[in-house]
């Protein structure tokens, strides 16, 4: 009788094993774009204070922001959110291997990526500008860039902007924008150049407070947009729509008083709150 009882419990044992496995299952195939429910990864920078920024277990800043609220419009609440980070060099790969299921990275959308990734968007219009030091009075701008030692990331639009349009300058590219601005400091380079947004939260953060300035005249146009899958119709749409929603809203300007204000940062208004494309 005592083995047969045995026998009972270990089945009903691995019953329950198997039905809480089975169950397990289920919610990690919930992490799809348009599902509720499981991970869902999202791919950011963390090291733009105002955009995408990691400080121990917190994440802040606007890409932030509209990816929070883009999760939640397409049934993710902010607890399966997983962040991942998204280096500019590798924003194609994590998309194209499945490592993430967006980016929200400052990721302009231009034709060769499009080649590669789809995107939804953009969510915001920024430009390329110049940060330099708070005491050089040098550089003015691009054309005063020749001879000089200008820093960019691997991988980034405002890098191959500068190799096509201005040969004349000593390009030098690193990792991260915070490798470059540690570089600037330190009179190593002589100039930072990517996104105005991206150059006035550096110019904002304590520790650069009063030696850094943008020089504010803007020479490119640079649409953020969000990276999904090559060929995601179905998921561009839903984003599109809660993009529409989050500016309709108003929780879009929210996001960007928030984020964007604290560094002085003037939106062109011109152009943002931008429309999102076509998908296709």
């Amino acid at each position: 009788m005592k083995i047969r009882q045995i026998g009972a419990l270990a089945a009903a044992s691995v019953l329950a094993l198997s039905l809480a496995a089975c169950g397990d299952s289920a919610k990690d195939g919930g992490s799809g774009g348009g599902g509720g429910g499981g991970s869902f990864k999202i791919g950011i920078k963390f090291d733009q204070p105002g955009l995408g920024l990691k400080e121990g277990n917190d994440y802040t800043g606007f890409d932030v922001d509209v990816a929070k609220y883009v999760a939640k419009e397409l049934g993710h609440d902010e607890g399966d959110i997983q962040w991942v980070q998204a280096p500019s060099a590798q924003r194609e790969t994590l998309l194209k291997t499945g490592q993430v299921n967006m980016i929200l990275a400052t990721y302009s959308i231009t034709d060769k990526r499009k080649a590669d990734v789809s995107f939804a968007g953009p969510y915001f219009i920024a430009g390329q500008d110049l940060l330099v030091r708070a005491d050089d009075s040098s550089i003015t701008g691009p054309d005063s860039l020749t001879g000089k030692k200008l820093c960019s990331v691997t991988g980034s639009t405002s890098a191959q902007k500068v190799k096509d349009k201005y040969p004349g300058v000593q390009l030098q590219e690193f990792g991260t924008y915070s490798e470059c601005v540690a570089a600037l400091v330190a009179k190593g380079v002589d100039a930072l150049t990517t996104d105005n947004t991206i150059l006035a939260g550096y110019a904002a953060q304590d520790q650069y407070k009063g030696k850094l300035k943008v020089v504010g005249k803007p020479f490119s146009e640079e649409r953020y947009g969000v990276g999904i899958k090559k060929g995601d119709v179905e998921l561009c749409k839903k984003i599109d729509d809660a993009l529409t929603k989050m500016v309709d809203s108003g929780e879009w300007q929210k996001a960007v008083d928030a984020n964007l204000g604290p560094a002085g940062f003037q939106v062109d208004k011109a152009l943002n709150p931008p429309k999102p494309d076509p998908c296709s």
